[in-house]
């Protein structure tokens, strides 16, 4: 989700991280900068389950980087060294999504995943971002109830959603109080800056996926001269964070839903739903309006058509899938016994330290909101306007636009502790996109690729799913990736691919929602 930003930050040393009409004078912040550049992590062995070579550390980072001598919080970051010294060229910083993923383990995974060619190079480091996971977890205190984000808009439980809204704003204030301003996409960036200086580089590389490609976009504008090799999978569009983000999730759906009712249609002898996508359409209508009239029962729990709008909204970016959702739940719905339908894991991987402390339950929604309502301005403060727009856009985007425009916690936020950023500079970079991506899709992708006017895009025509590079080396797009990675030369135009069979698969995906009923943080 994204919307406003503003000029570029100054880009010598940790001061790069302070804005200019924010810090203190030169000579006071120097010696505190200092400090933080240049801890000694102590490094140990991540857990026992895990291998030796994966080490982790923690350290400070300044909570308000306009007051570097203040209070601190703990960042924790990993790392797995290259096992070849002579051919290392520097480290590789990894973020999984959110706002709220943990990427502490990301090592471990992209090990598995990188090229020999590429792992040889690089330092891989992974880190939890600040409020996350075991970068001093920010709790709201958010009951399971309380998390449930996915809100369909009607006249009759808008106040019902108004006082949702303003309850976990309340909350998160309460519970966090000062550290509340400072959990946003432009501290994180900060950190990332810290974290370099701390390993001894000039520069980073990177690979974000999903809201990492924001937070990577935002480093590359605040910090361009330590901008390395950056490589952003399945972008957010930094002219729509956030609420703008969240609204794309209905806009992208339309044509996503038209396509499966053609691709339904042509396979009406399998699947009996149709055999002209006016009737797929027809089909899954008459299906919501028969769930609103005698919810469906998905072992045990009732399904009502807001319900199969929310799960299905990611599903139709995957023809097939959707495809045979819509077929269980006509069997389900017509009295039959069926698998468990819609309910899906949380999208957070399990933890890969089997004995670490785990974060606070609600630290993933708690995360989310802090970041999206902290970073920008651009959230209007009426809820009569949330209001007008959910109409308006249920109207437009009937699949999911009543969803999209409703009220959220941001209305109740304080003010940013400072403007967001606008990302618009000519660093160069890759960025990499399927066209049938439901969390950031390809509107949002492009949003990415014209405000980053030194990068490339690899664009995976037809391909399906949220995240890319899965390192496939037969894929086209995860080669464009790796030799990129490999060479540092961005390719002399942009690249169009052809999916591949396990196109898709990046480190988080997530192509279905859980119900409505159910507490999962929305992600990007």
């Amino acid at each position: 989700m994204r919307i406003g930003r503003m000029a570029p930050l100054l880009t010598g040393g940790v001061a790069a991280a302070l804005v200019a009409t924010l810090a203190p004078t030169q000579a006071s912040a120097a010696e505190p900068r200092q400090r933080a550049e240049q801890q000694k992590p102590a490094w140990h062995r991540c857990d026992r389950s895990l291998p030796a070579a994966f080490q982790c550390a923690t350290i400070k980072v300044p909570l308000d980087y306009s007051r570097p001598d203040g209070k601190t919080i703990k960042l924790a970051v990993s790392r797995m060294k290259t096992g070849v010294p002579g051919k290392k060229r520097g480290v590789l910083l990894f973020n999984p999504g959110g706002p709220g993923g943990e990427g502490l383990d990301m090592p471990v995974m992209m090990k598995e995943m990188l090229p020999k060619n590429v792992r040889e190079q690089y330092d891989l480091v992974g880190f939890d971002p600040r409020g996350v996971g075991r970068s001093s977890p920010v709790t709201c205190g958010l009951t399971a109830k309380e998390q449930n984000s996915e809100r369909p808009y009607k006249a009759a439980t808008f106040a019902q959603d108004v006082k949702w809204a303003r309850t976990v704003a309340d909350k998160c204030r309460a519970k966090n109080g000062d550290t509340l301003p400072y959990i946003t996409t432009r501290n994180t960036a900060r950190d990332m800056d810290v974290i370099r200086a701390v390993l001894g580089e000039k520069k980073i590389s990177y690979l974000g996926y999903s809201y990492g490609t924001y937070l990577g976009a935002v480093y590359a504008q605040m910090f361009p001269g330590r901008t390395d090799r950056f490589v952003l999978d399945s972008s957010v569009d930094p002219a729509r964070v956030w609420r703008g983000m969240i609204q794309i999730w209905a806009e992208g759906t339309e044509p996503a839903f038209t396509r499966w009712t053609k691709w339904a249609a042509q396979r009406h002898r399998t699947y009996k739903l149709g055999d002209t996508p006016a009737k797929v359409k027809k089909t899954f209508w008459d299906l919501v309006a028969r769930a609103d009239r005698t919810p469906i029962d998905d072992g045990g729990q009732k399904l009502d058509g807001d319900d199969i709008r929310a799960a299905l909204r990611a599903q139709f970016f995957s023809p097939e899938y959707a495809t045979e959702s819509v077929v269980q739940l006509k069997k389900a719905a017509a009295g039959h016994r069926v698998p468990h339908l819609l309910a899906t894991p949380d999208d957070r991987e399990p933890s890969r330290f089997a004995a670490a402390a785990q974060p606070p339950a609600d630290n993933g929604s708690a995360v989310f909101w802090t970041v999206v309502c902290g970073d920008t301005a651009a959230w209007s403060r009426d809820p009569e306007q949330y209001q007008r727009d959910a109409v308006r856009d249920k109207a437009k985007y009937p699949l999911y636009g009543d969803f999209a425009s409703n009220i959220t916690p941001c209305a109740f936020w304080n003010e940013p502790s400072e403007p967001a950023t606008a990302v618009d500079n000519k660093v160069g970079l890759l960025t990499v996109q399927n066209q049938w991506d439901s969390q950031t899709p390809l509107a949002s992708g492009l949003g990415m690729h014209r405000a980053l006017k030194g990068s490339r895009m690899v664009y995976v025509k037809g391909g399906e799913g949220h995240g890319v590079y899965a390192g496939d080396p037969r894929a086209c797009a995860d080669r464009a990736v790796n030799a990129y990675l490999n060479n540092g030369k961005l390719p002399a135009r942009d690249v169009t691919c052809k999916p591949s069979g396990r196109q898709g698969a990046g480190v988080k995906q997530r192509i279905l929602p859980a119900p409505r009923n159910t507490p999962a943080p929305p992600r990007f």
